[in-house]
């Protein structure tokens, strides 16, 4: 009996050395999420203030294209370097760790350059046979899915080496920075159009691209960057495939919305829809910050069997997220007129959207990091099929929602799918590592 309190004592030493390395941690990420988020908001409002409702829309609609048919071309790999180059480099694999790299490199390029080609070819037929509307801007934008995968993987590759600055800056601070810079010296001197923005954004991705890249190839040891490379192609292949369905379900939930208002209802929409949406994601910010160094403390936790630990570490996340997103939460309903006046006057019609789209990411801040409490413990399967029966009702509930409501309909279908997996992720949670990671279970 007399080691117990022994044993409490060094149990409650653990959860505090986790606990000091998760506010450090947490408080550099979100350091550079709140500055990277003000100054991609930034961005968004100027651009959208500098095109004009229609042609801020067609921009906006092109970006999700490409996005989407960017993730699709990455094949998973960009995923899929996260599980390989940390295991290289633990056994000292050279060869097959310069395989890696410079194999998904290339396998990217490839997969990216023959899907703008098809898309280019799809968007030439529907604009000559259909009458597709704004299909020059929609070429352009396909056209930097390569830059756009090649990013993508280039921020994990980084990441895999520990080299978080070198992985998110670019990207989150340094890639709008530039877009902004660029931008406005161009409306200084001529007209900017959807397709002139769409174009400074692809040489504002290339040369943050390049820049990272000559960065990091320039700080490989030497073991690594004279290693003859190995390829182990059907190794690697089946790991990033199953991971690329995962990632297509996440961007089928984070894009829909906007492709199929632009498909549905046209640019215009498109614009309104866009202020709203990336309004609300002010409220969610802080639950990517946490997440960012909060996956390796599960992963340990879990490994060690530390259910209790585990439990009280979530219960202390949730705190921290939920009480300052309910905060921000209910400052953008009430200034939700002036918030959205920031883009343009036309803009203030996405109120009622902006609403929905705010609960919607309060219920995402609420459940807590579900989706790392299954990926980290190894019931990423459950997690995936949830994602992917999500992504597939939020298809259909757009699809009705835009109909019958338009934008207000789309912030409606997008609210409820966010709800919809939260919840149902939260319940596999609850079952599998018997965890409660809501901040309901907080009040208990």
């Amino acid at each position: 009996m007399c080691k117990l309190p022994k044993l409490e004592s060094w149990l409650q030493h653990q959860q505090s050395d986790l606990l000091r390395t998760l506010v450090r941690g947490a408080g550099a990420a979100l350091s550079v999420q709140i500055f990277s988020a003000g100054t991609i908001y930034i961005s968004q409002v100027l651009l959208a203030r500098w095109l004009g409702v229609t042609e801020y829309g067609i921009y906006d609609y092109a970006i999700a294209l490409s996005l989407s048919l960017a993730f699709l071309a990455g094949l998973g790999l960009s995923t899929a370097v996260l599980r390989f180059i940390p295991k290289y480099q633990f056994e000292q694999d050279w060869r097959h760790l310069r395989g890696i790299i410079w194999g998904s490199w290339q396998q990217t390029l490839i997969a990216s350059l023959i899907t703008a080609i098809l898309s280019t070819v799809v968007l030439q037929w529907l604009s000559r046979d259909y009458g597709l509307e704004h299909s020059r801007s929609l070429i352009f934008g396909v056209w930097s899915v390569p830059l756009i995968a090649l990013a993508n993987l280039q921020q994990q590759i980084a990441r895999a080496f520990h080299k978080i600055t070198l992985a998110y800056a670019p990207y989150l601070i340094a890639y709008p920075l530039v877009l902004i810079g660029i931008t406005f010296v161009w409306q200084l001197h001529q007209n900017l159009t959807s397709t002139v923005a769409i174009a400074l954004s692809m040489l504002s991705i290339l040369l943050v691209l390049i820049i990272q890249a000559l960065l990091f190839y320039r700080g490989l040891t030497t073991e690594i960057s004279h290693a003859n490379p190995a390829y182990a192609i059907a190794q690697w292949w089946k790991v990033a495939l199953p991971l690329m369905f995962l990632d297509g379900s996440s961007i089928v939930l984070s894009q829909t919305d906007t492709l199929m208002l632009g498909t549905m209802l046209g640019a215009q929409a498109v614009g309104i829809y866009s202020a709203a949406l990336k309004t609300s994601l002010w409220v969610h910010f802080i639950l990517t910050a946490v997440n960012a160094i909060f996956a390796p403390i599960i992963a340990s936790l879990h490994a060690q069997g530390d259910r209790l630990g585990l439990q009280q570490l979530v219960s202390t996340i949730a705190r921290w997220m939920f009480y300052p997103a309910l905060a921000i939460a209910i400052g953008l309903i009430v200034f939700a007129n002036p918030v959205l006046r920031l883009f343009g006057m036309e803009f203030t019609a996405a109120k009622g959207a902006l609403i929905v789209l705010i609960l919607g990411q309060l219920v995402n801040v609420g459940a807590g990091s579900v989706g790392y409490l299954l990926m980290m413990t190894g019931n990423q399967m459950p997690a995936a099929s949830v994602m992917g029966i999500s992504a597939l009702a939020n298809v259909v509930l757009n699809l009705i929602g835009i109909h019958w409501l338009g934008i207000f309909g789309a912030a409606l279908a997008t609210a409820f799918c966010m709800m919809l997996w939260n919840v149902w992720l939260h319940a596999i949670v609850v079952k599998r590592l018997d965890v409660r990671p809501s901040i309901l279970a907080t009040f208990r």
